[in-house]
């Protein structure tokens, strides 16, 4: 589980790959949609999703 739900942190690599998982995304996909909208996982989730 990543340490703030809400956040996404790519310095950790445990969270790296749970936000991998959680989204069923690439960490490039992942990396790629954080550049384009931010930390949040709301944020990152919506861009996925399109």
């Amino acid at each position: 589980m990543a340490a703030d739900p809400g956040l996404i942190n790519l310095q950790s690599t445990i969270e790296v790959n749970y936000w991998c998982q959680a989204l069923n995304c690439t960490e490039t996909h992942l990396r790629n949609a954080m550049l384009a909208v931010g930390p949040l996982a709301a944020d990152v989730r919506a861009y996925l999703s399109r």
